[in-house]
Order: C-alpha cells, then sequence, then structure tokens
C-alpha cells in the first residue's frame, strides 16, 4: 500500500433547463472492497487496486439517454470487481489501460445488446470517462467529450483529454482556433460514443499516466460544465474551493447553472493530499487547451521588464559614447 491519502468528492444536477438527469458518475475510494463506495471529502488511503471516479454523459432524450448512462456506470462496477483487478492488470500500463478499454468496449456492448431488445431505447447513446488512480499515478481513458482535468496551484489547470467531436476535428485541421470552440456552433455533435448504432466503441487513453503531486485535484466533468463554463472560470472557482472539495463542487455546479445551466452537469473531484511529491515549480503548458500557469505569464512579464531594461542602458551608452566622440572631435 502505497502512503498517498486522497478525498473525494462528486455531485450531479438536472441543470436549469431540462427536466430529467441523463448524467451518471461512480466514484470508489478503495477498489478492493465490493461494492463500490466512497464518502464525500474524507480522507482515505491509497490502497494496492487504487481509487476509481467515472462520469458518463447519457444521449437520446426521450430514447433513454439516463438507461445508456447507467448501464455504462454499471459495466464499470462490474469489470472493476476486486476479483478482476489481478497483480498482471496493474503491474504494468499496458495492463492497466487495456483494462480499462476493455471496460468501456463492453460497456459498448451491453448499451448495444440493450437497444436491440428494448426498442424504445433505441438511439441512445453515452460518453464516459474514467480516472484510475493507481500506485501513485493517474490514468485516464475516454470515450466522447466527458473531460477529464488536473489542477494544482503551481501549474494551474490543464484539460488531460481531447474531445471526441466535430469541433475538436476543426481545431486539430486548424480551421478555427481554440479560443473560438467554445462558442463555435455544433459543439453539441460527438464523433465517438458508446451507442446502439453500428460503429463501434473507440475509447482512447492518455499517452502516459501522469505521476501525482501533493495537491493535484483531478476533475472529471460531463460537457455541462465545460461547455458552459470557460477553463479559466473553472480553473479559478477550484483555486479558491481547494480546501473543501464538498463546496467545490456546488460552486462549479452553480456556475454552469449561471452561465445558463442547458444541460445536466456532473462533477467528480480527488485531491491528494499527503503522500505524493510535491510539485515543482516548472511551467507544464497544456498542448490541448494552451493555458499558461500564473508563473509563466509573471516570468514572460519579467523578462519582458529585463530587456526593456537592457535595451535602454545600450542606447544610453551609444548616446553617450557618441557625444563623447562629437566633444572629442570639436577639441581638435
Amino acid at each position: 500500500m502505497s502512503n498517498i491519502k486522497f478525498k473525494i468528492a462528486a455531485k450531479t444536477n438536472v441543470g436549469m433547463v431540462r427536466t430529467n438527469n441523463e448524467d451518471n458518475f461512480q466514484a470508489a475510494s478503495d477498489l478492493s472492497v465490493n461494492p463500490m463506495t466512497w464518502v464525500n471529502d474524507v480522507e482515505c488511503d491509497l490502497g494496492d487496486k487504487g481509487a476509481l471516479l467515472v462520469v458518463a454523459d447519457g444521449m437520446g432524450g426521450m430514447n433513454a439517454g439516463e438507461v445508456a448512462s447507467e448501464l455504462a456506470i454499471n459495466t464499470i462496477r462490474d469489470f472493476f470487481n476486486p476479483e478482476h483487478i489481478t497483480e498482471k492488470v496493474v503491474s504494468t500500463r499496458v495492463g492497466v489501460e487495456s483494462f480499462m478499454k476493455r471496460a468501456i468496449t463492453e460497456a459498448d456492448k451491453r448499451i448495444k445488446a440493450d437497444a436491440k431488445k428494448y426498442p424504445e431505447h433505441k438511439g441512445m447513446g453515452t460518453t464516459i470517462v474514467i480516472g484510475w488512480i493507481l500506485n501513485g499515478k493517474l490514468y485516464v481513458a475516454w470515450c466522447g467529450d466527458s473531460r477529464a482535468y488536473i489542477y494544482n496551484r503551481v501549474f494551474g489547470l490543464r484539460q488531460i483529454t481531447k474531445d471526441h467531436s466535430y469541433v475538436q476535428s476543426l481545431i486539430d485541421k486548424g480551421k478555427i482556433s481554440r479560443e473560438d470552440a467554445f462558442d463555435y456552433p455544433d459543439s453539441n455533435i460527438i464523433t465517438r460514443c458508446l451507442s446502439d448504432s453500428d460503429q463501434k466503441a473507440r475509447p482512447d487513453s492518455i499517452s502516459e499516466p501522469i505521476a501525482l503531486n501533493n495537491g493535484d485535484i483531478i476533475l472529471l466533468c460531463t460537457d455541462g460544465l465545460c461547455g458552459m463554463i470557460r477553463d479559466h472560470e473553472i480553473e479559478q472557482i477550484v483555486a479558491e474551493n481547494e480546501g473543501n472539495l464538498n463546496d467545490c463542487c456546488d460552486k462549479l455546479i452553480d456556475a454552469a447553472c449561471e452561465a445558463s445551466g442547458q444541460d445536466n452537469i456532473t462533477v467528480a473531484l480527488c485531491r491528494i493530499v499527503a503522500g505524493a511529491a510535491e510539485a515543482k515549480r516548472v511551467i507544464r503548458k497544456n498542448k490541448l487547451s494552451n493555458t499558461v500557469s500564473f508563473e509563466k505569464r509573471e516570468s514572460t512579464i519579467n523578462k519582458q521588464g529585463i530587456i526593456k531594461t537592457c535595451i535602454a542602458t545600450l542606447a544610453a551608452a551609444a548616446m553617450f559614447a557618441l557625444g563623447y566622440y562629437i566633444g572629442r572631435m570639436n577639441i581638435i
């Protein structure tokens, strides 16, 4: 067992417009315990099988989007049974990532089977994002546009998943900027999900696990949050409420509702309290969102000031030398 201590909090809200909540989530503070359980914002020890956060955003409206997200979450519960999390699974990065992706594809199969059995469920689907905290590292797998972020006061907020969406494809092709993406039309069009369509689920995972630091806050959410408020707003709320994860969930949900609350909102948080490494004062630039930490901005400002000072000094020296030379010429 590691020495890492952490806290978890997770909440969901129907939002301000919809009458039913198609989101679903699961958190587990100790995967060696069955069934999965957690207590909001209570310090826990990280066990050998790790801890888990899962968020799913159901789609289909009257066609049972909530059924799809529930099937996905139930599949994850079944798949992450302690008996299935063997030494072979957790001993390598490949084993961990393969296990997570197989859980997602199994959820996709169950959704397809359910829609075939119950015609009234035809057309349903869901996104999913999984964060597995294991051996001091964070592993993430996902399908769709539900996101995972990581925050630390040293380097700020970083998005660590990449949306499977039409808008993201436009960004990748250079047709729109990331800054314009937030307000771009058709932001609700996703290119991958778990559903009853003929297309098989194609989950992704991050290229390598993230070594966790003390103070890190892992944030998983549906687009009811990140589609309503911008990343810098999310960062500010997390920074102001990092000491109380319950309050942090509430404040994030409140902000999304105040922004319009057009969608269901689900937030799952995990804060590394102690036992991990201390975050170094290095700049980790997020290639996805191009957000740069305060330290980076401050450093840039300081460098600009130094450059201006150097230019002014050189100019003064040049003027002095020129004046001296002219004076010598007059004397001669």
